[in-house]
């Protein structure tokens, strides 16, 4: 029997077990794919818009060479970690149902069966992408997960979305060969992209670099071109590859599965307490981005690693430990 079973080796995962084993809980991580799976999915040189101060878990200083952490160090700063805290993890073990109730919960996967008191679902967001929904979409030449340049050099590359990705994707295709056009449903960039980005995607818009589509939407992928719609009326683009950069979404289907409540909010906000993360499933709590549904910019690493704290201390002691105030601090990923 383990004191708590923990879905999920991300950051939040990995914080989360760090807790436990510090208030002599006995815990286990189960991750469907490798540690912190979901950095494997980001692009290859990637940045962080955090600083590494503000992704350190478990008191464990993070040095990087620069300002900002790469997604190379950032896997290898949590592997150590987890290492050197002697994480009992179990990963490439999808979680596929939990039985039971509270102090008697079974945990079922692909691979065991394990018994525990409580369990954390810290399961992140980067798992589903945003569909378009249009005909076409499941060939070959549409990814979701743009992870380098060089397969588009001189290639016909339409990125689709208006955000971050969106536009480090298209600077990157652009100066490494590609023709890119970018295709966004809103009148211009969001507001939400880095205010060190958006003067370059801007400036590479405007002196034609890059074409750009506003107001439009794919209608249909077809395997040499595009049909979309624009506001002059539809057009047909020769096209050799999508990249949709439309964002990702939380596993809600798999909350639902464990009994979690989803609100009918326009975020399918699940159903927890604020104040021990506890769900309406007594013995089973949420942790970091997942706890916001479909707004997967309220939780991120820098603020969802405080979760862990409060969830372990209430499942340690019954209190409710003192929360920090959230709201009002500074975050380097929101700015």
């Amino acid at each position: 029997m383990w004191d708590v079973v923990i879905i999920g080796a991300g950051p939040i995962g990995l914080a989360c077990g760090i807790e436990a084993k510090r208030r002599g809980l006995n815990a286990l991580l189960i991750e469907k794919g490798a540690l912190v799976n979901s950095f494997l999915g980001y692009p290859t040189n990637m940045e962080f818009f955090s600083t590494p101060d503000l992704m350190e878990i478990g008191g464990h200083p993070f040095p990087t060479r620069g300002y900002k952490p790469t997604r190379e160090e950032a896997i290898e700063y949590y592997r150590r970690v987890a290492a050197a805290e002697q994480l009992r993890i179990r990963l490439y073990e999808r979680v596929l149902r939990v039985d039971g109730e509270d102090e008697n919960f079974t945990v079922v996967t692909e691979k065991g069966t394990y018994w525990t008191r409580k369990v954390v679902v810290a399961t992140g967001f980067f798992d589903i992408p945003n569909r378009l929904n249009v005909p076409g979409e499941d060939l070959p030449k549409v990814i979701h997960y743009y992870k380098e340049p060089f397969p588009f050099i001189g290639q016909k590359v339409a990125v689709i979305g208006g955000r971050n990705s969106a536009a480090k994707a298209a600077l990157d295709c652009y100066r490494h060969g590609a023709e890119v056009t970018l295709i966004h449903r809103g009148p211009a960039l969001s507001d939400k992209v880095k205010y060190w980005i958006r003067p370059d995607i801007e400036n590479r818009i405007r002196e034609g670099s890059i074409r750009a589509f506003f107001n439009s939407r794919v209608l249909e992928i077809r395997p040499d071109s595009l049909l979309i719609e624009t506001p002059e009326g539809q057009l047909v683009l020769e096209n050799d590859w999508v990249l949709a950069m439309t964002g990702y979404r939380p596993d809600l289907e798999f909350l639902e599965r464990l009994g979690i409540r989803l609100g009918d909010d326009p975020a399918r906000t699940p159903c927890y307490d604020p104040e021990t993360f506890e769900t309406n499933r007594p013995g089973l709590y949420l942790a970091g981005t997942v706890c916001g549904g479909l707004n997967t910019s309220r939780w991120f690493i820098e603020n969802g690693r405080l979760h862990a704290p409060r969830i372990m201390e209430h499942i340690a002691t019954g209190r409710v430990a003192e929360a920090p105030a959230l709201d009002g601090q500074h975050w380097k990923t929101a700015e």
